[in-house]
């Protein structure tokens, strides 16, 4: 009779594993299957090329969906409240990775890309007809963790202006800045003008180096646009300057079509990265595990 108990508990035991092997692989299907469309950000930008042709790579039965960063930022964040499934096209840095658990999902295929860097870029003739501001912006740089601490000032608290979040920044690290105006003149009243699209990331870049300027004596004008209306008019000299580019993948259409009109300076911020993006509570690790057509 002994010998019969514990061939049942044995049994019980492996019954009790298979199970719940079984509801973790429904609950990883379900994920899945209930992934109708990756929400996107604007159209036409280098995020959305490279998420369609990601798309296309894995074969994936879900549609890509143009919408903004806030728009797509209010979804993302309405479907975590409510702990449902979600997929966005989102990057690091990126204040929502501070304030909620998020993943980027596993790319086998590299077909999103692997490390980003955000490059400066100013028009042609800026380096002879205003070097002090050609300089500043060509010594500007900083890392993830500046540019985080930056946005999650304003981006979690709307009494904070990026404006004051830079400020803030700003004063808490004078060596930094010190390190980029260092043998800079200052001038009188001068001016420049820097394209920015309305991401958190770019005004967090864009406000620190425009109170740079601003000390510097500059009259500096910030001018919201898309992201290729900001290259063309960078190439066509009607804008000084943006610190905007996210390259070799976000930004790569317009650089290769403006890629002559343009003065890139490099750089400004290593080791961003770009992706489909999920919730954790979500019980999936790849973009393999998205349905398939």
């Amino acid at each position: 009779m002994k010998w019969k108990k514990v061939m049942f508990v044995c049994f019980s035991c492996l019954l009790l594993i298979l199970t719940a092997c079984s509801n973790n692989e429904n609950s990883n299907e379900e994920s899945a299957v209930n992934i109708k469309e990756i929400v996107g950000i604007e159209p036409g930008s280098g995020t959305m090329t490279i998420a369609q042709e990601t798309i296309d790579a894995y074969d994936l039965d879900v549609s890509l969906t143009p919408s903004s960063e806030p728009a797509m930022l209010t979804e993302l964040e309405t479907a975590i409240k409510n702990e449902e499934p979600i997929v966005v096209t989102l990057w690091q840095p990126h204040w929502m990775f501070t304030k909620y658990d998020l993943k980027f999902l596993e790319d086998p295929k590299k077909t999103l890309g692997e490390e980003e860097n955000i490059h400066t870029m100013v028009r042609l003739g800026l380096d002879k007809e205003n070097p002090t501001a050609y300089k500043l912006l060509n010594n500007f740089y900083w890392e993830v963790d500046d540019m985080n601490e930056v946005m999650s000032k304003f981006a979690e608290d709307d009494n904070v202006e990026p404006r004051d979040a830079a400020a803030e920044w700003i004063e808490d690290h004078p060596e930094k800045v010190a390190a980029w105006t260092d043998g800079l003149e200052k001038v009188d009243g001068e001016e420049i003008e820097l394209a920015y699209v309305n991401w958190d990331t770019e005004l967090s870049s864009t406000n620190v180096v425009a109170l740079v300027l601003e000390d510097l004596g500059f009259d500096v004008t910030l001018t919201p646009l898309d992201m290729g209306i900001a290259f063309e008019s960078v190439a066509s000299g009607e804008i000084d300057g943006m610190l905007i580019a996210w390259l070799p993948v976000g930004a790569a259409s317009y650089k290769e079509q403006y890629d002559d009109q343009i003065d890139d300076l490099g750089p400004s911020l290593e080791g961003a990265q770009q992706g489909f993006v999920v919730p954790s509570y979500m019980d999936i690790d790849s973009v393999e595990d998205l349905p398939k057509k």
